[in-house]
């Protein structure tokens, strides 16, 4: 069973999914690395990431709703750096107590935390973009071609696969639950007994799952093993990059180029 709400890709016929993988994976580790290697501070140049991210997203036709709903999986790594705001040292803007504790907001630390949301938020866009215009099976062809060590790529592949076969075990186990499970038309009588007898059912359940998960997972294997499968992801040779691919790719480079340097420049000025 193909369970295919995991699966991020949107068919659509846009500029960005006739583009080719290598270019389009090559181009989005690029633009990741640019923002990582941004100074902190340099917004201009993270409203110019924005806007180029956001006009990714608008010829996709994926849609930018979609893209920024999905990029809030950011906040929770956001929140990780938010004690920099009270931990860098510089000019304070504002303290307050909290119990026995006097916590000083400082503004290289409020500064530095928001380059880091907008980092992470900016990147996992290029990521989301990444993963809905271009096939799984494209994306590992794609790190082969740019030599990614085989290693990696088989990792990458095998955990792609045993993650639907995961979800389709959680669905067995749902749906073997809700078979067995009585239900009671009595307004504000719920099934099942208390909190605890809940939690031990679900412990049960996540046990089982685990456990049939390993199984299939070990009888997926021995198949792909007595099918010749030893680790390297094959497929049929690649096609020579087109002269569009090419232009685009180049041109794409030269852009994330500019604005790393441009950010760069920025704040040399900004400290002399």
């Amino acid at each position: 069973m193909h369970v295919h709400f995991l699966d991020p890709y949107i068919q659509a016929d846009s500029l960005v999914h006739r583009l080719d993988a290598r270019p389009k994976l090559v181009l989005a580790i690029a633009f990741i690395l640019t923002t990582a290697l941004t100074p902190n501070g340099a917004w201009a140049v993270f409203i110019l990431l924005l806007a180029l991210i956001l006009a990714v997203e608008l010829l996709s036709e994926i849609g930018v709703v979609y893209v920024l709903k999905r990029s809030m999986l950011a906040i929770p790594f956001v929140l990780a750096a938010f004690p920099l705001i009270f931990t860098v040292d510089g000019p304070a803007l504002f303290s307050f107590n909290l119990g026995a504790w006097e916590l000083t907001a400082s503004q290289p630390g409020l500064e530095r935390f928001v380059s880091i949301a907008l980092k992470s938020w900016i990147s996992v866009q290029a990521a989301i973009v990444l993963a809905s215009t271009t096939p799984f099976p494209d994306l590992l062809v794609a790190m082969r071609a740019v030599k990614v060590p085989r290693l990696l790529v088989s990792i990458f592949a095998l955990m792609w696969r045993y993650l639907f076969v995961l979800a389709d075990e959680t669905l067995r186990l749902m749906r073997a639950r809700a078979a067995r499970s009585g239900h009671s038309d009595s307004p504000g009588l719920k099934p099942g007994g208390s909190l605890a007898w809940r939690a031990q059912v679900t412990g049960g359940m996540a046990g089982s799952l685990f456990v049939r998960a390993i199984e299939r997972s070990d009888r997926i294997y021995m198949a792909m093993v007595s099918r010749g499968y030893d680790g390297e992801v094959r497929a049929a040779p690649s096609p020579r990059l087109g002269a569009t691919n090419w232009i685009i790719l180049a041109c794409g480079l030269a852009v994330l180029l500019l604005l790393l340097m441009f950010g760069l420049i920025l704040t040399y000025a900004s400290l002399h």
